[in-house]
């Protein structure tokens, strides 16, 4: 494996040090990423670089001012280059300038805990344990790229976290509802990013409330992850009553520096991410945490801003964790999938949700749902939503309640039965169908899978196709069918776990095969943590017993987005542990060390279609085992990366 690694990146030093490719860009892009390399100036001298760009826009737009109207970004610390505003021939003439290794057109990426630490044995009680072992953390720094920050939830308190290391030299940028002092000693830093971003979709409009011009999380996918990664101890944690504990981090005393570069209005823009990878280097973060990425078919390593911005910071000794995507189970669907980046696949944890359904003649069957609200106490008629199809939808389309598919006058009042087909197979979809077309409730069947959908305003259980098969039976033998739905539970330690979650995207890698991908699983299902009370799903819900207006503040959520701080909080306990490891080393340290069976000594499964015992393509070099990974006894060091540098 090193040696593949070893090769994969020198034919990647050696494209970028010879080559200078015209890249024809996408005719609706006008943001480009003029890619120069790596910064050999010295950082008393940055000003030299971002004069040379400027000089360089000048003498294709014909002045200064035109340059600085064009340019959004300089990047000059950890790399050099800058992002402007460009037509197709400019583009195609800077592409042929000395030293421009590659012109690249912006892209927009998108987004992809009470128990799950418990589940993977990182328990502050044991003192042998990789908690105690890597003193919480103590002494790192975990940069987030994400949506931002709610720096009001109880995950981010700082009385017990020491003062920022003197070589950090973040700030604390403000904006809308965040001011220079909003940071604290746990939130060390924290800066936003929208040029690019702007430049693409056109000007962010946060007059109605659902986005901050500043490192505030409006949508929760940033507040969760940063609290999966290190948030401190939160007692009584819930989602809405359910998986009730102990919500923390994986290193609670690390401290985080948080780059907004995504966007609740959707996508992250990759001349923002380049501009926030520049930042975190010079700022000195020692992990990069980014649940993000695009979908296939992957672009080069040349013309990836994920793959460019984290191959500098490892260069500087930066470890830099992504996910791999929710695209499973199909294989070839990896993604971030360029050596140096540790690539996590997502698992399931022990708990799971379980919810009876009473039919009307008295058999009781079980799914999982994660609905808390009321109408549970009686018996609503239940229908197949083929049979209520509405008068321009298909009965296939209806089998799925694919959105519209249902007749409103047929569903009002009902429970509806629907399974999952080739076209729709998400259950919050089917709940959305439902709600809109009046139905009472859902029952969704599908493929087995432990990931649970939420659902707010209507009771909603999924089931596997047996048990959704046997409540058909039921409907098509009586002649009024009515079904109840029970309360949800919390349940511990009976479901059999950890299994490669059915979303998790599989290798091998579709851009470079012989590379395996993904590297390391790590819980991604159903995970509780830090929410934004300002997003769609955390503003005012309703509490049944007081009647009262609640704000969400922890949320469950799965994809690999959540598996990926995970592995990002374990990257911290390594890097307090020993401190002069490479990301190379920690990388290798995780993946030898990894489980390739579960605590019942039985080798690890991927849901999926089959259910099968998994592979390397599924989890890379198995589960993650943080109580070994501190000494895993042998380290395959690819040491190109840590002396070479890329232009």
């Amino acid at each position: 494996m090193a040696l593949v690694w070893n090769l994969v990146i020198t034919f990647v030093i050696l494209v970028l040090q010879q080559q200078s490719w015209v890249l024809v860009t996408f005719a609706s892009s006008i943001v480009h990423i003029v890619y120069m390399g790596d910064n050999r100036i010295k950082q008393s001298e940055q000003h030299l670089v971002e004069d040379s760009h400027l000089d360089m826009l000048s003498s294709i737009l014909g002045s200064k001012d035109a340059a600085r109207k064009s340019i959004l970004y300089s990047y000059s610390h950890g790399f050099s280059g800058f992002a402007a505003v460009l037509s197709q021939p400019q583009a195609r003439l800077i592409a042929d300038f000395p030293g421009v290794v590659r012109v690249i057109p912006n892209k927009i990426l998108s987004l992809h805990t009470t128990r799950s630490w418990d589940f993977l044995n990182v328990k502050q009680e044991i003192i042998t344990g990789a908690l105690s072992r890597g003193q919480s953390g103590r002494g790192t720094i975990i940069g987030i790229m994400d949506t931002g920050i709610w720096p009001e939830s109880e995950s981010f308190r700082d009385e017990h976290m020491d003062n920022p290391p003197l070589h950090w030299r973040g700030i604390c940028q403000g904006g809308e509802n965040f001011d220079h002092s909003t940071c604290n000693r746990k939130i060390i830093g924290a800066r936003w990013y929208i040029k690019g971003y702007e430049a693409e979709i056109g000007k962010l409009n946060t007059s109605d409330g659902v986005e901050y011009l500043s490192p505030r999380d409006a949508s929760g996918h940033g507040t969760h992850t940063s609290s999966t990664a290190a948030g401190v101890a939160v007692e009584n944690a819930s989602f809405m009553g359910l998986a009730k504990g102990l919500a923390r981090g994986g290193a609670p005393s690390a401290w985080l520096a948080v780059y907004k570069i995504c966007w609740s209005t959707g996508g992250c823009s990759s001349a923002d991410i380049l501009a926030a990878f520049d930042d975190a280097i010079f700022d000195g973060v020692d992990i990069l945490s980014a649940s993000l990425g695009s979908d296939p078919p992957l672009p080069t390593y040349v013309e990836d801003a994920l793959a460019i911005g984290s191959f500098h910071a490892v260069a500087k000794g930066i470890s830099v964790v992504c996910s791999g995507g929710n695209s499973g189970p199909y294989s070839q669907t990896v993604i971030n999938t360029a050596p140096w980046i540790i690539t996590v696949a997502a698992s399931t944890i022990d708990r799971e949700f379980p919810s009876r359904i009473i039919l009307g003649n008295n058999q009781t069957v079980q799914g999982q749902s994660l609905y808390t609200g009321k109408d549970l106490s009686k018996f609503y008629p239940i229908v197949l939503g083929e049979d209520i199809a509405a008068s321009d939808a298909d009965e296939e389309s209806a089998r799925g309640c694919n959105s519209g598919s249902l007749n409103a006058t047929l569903a009002k009042g009902k429970a509806i039965l629907c399974f999952q087909s080739r076209s729709q197979r998400s259950a919050t979809v089917a709940i959305r169908t439902v709600t809109e077309a009046g139905g009472s409730g859902l029952i969704f069947a599908q493929f087995p899978t432990k990931d649970v959908d939420t659902s707010w305003s209507k009771p909603c259980v999924q089931v596997d196709f047996i048990t959704g098969t046997t409540i058909l039976s039921y409907i098509e033998a009586t002649r009024n069918p009515v079904v109840k739905f029970g309360k949800t539970k919390t349940v511990v330690g009976q479901q059999i776990s950890p299994e490669v979650a059915f979303f998790s995207s599989r290798g091998p890698s579709s851009l470079s095969p012989s590379v395996l991908k993904p590297d390391i699983a790590a819980p991604g299902v159903d995970i509780l943590a830090a929410w934004s009370p300002a997003s769609s799903a955390g503003r005012l819900l309703s509490d049944a017993k007081s009647k009262k207006l609640q704000p969400l503040t922890f949320n469950l959520e799965s994809g690999t987005s959540m598996a990926c701080p995970h592995i990002s909080g374990i990257v911290a306990l390594i890097k307090t542990v020993h401190p002069t490891w490479s990301p190379a080393a920690i990388k290798s340290a995780l993946v030898t060390t990894a489980s390739l069976k579960n605590e019942y000594d039985q080798y690890i499964w991927a849901e999926g279609a089959p259910h099968k015992q998994a592979d390397p393509f599924d989890y890379g070099g198995g589960h993650v085992d943080p109580n070994k990974v501190t000494d895993p006894g042998l380290d395959f060091l690819p040491n190109a990366i840590n002396h070479t540098n890329i232009s």
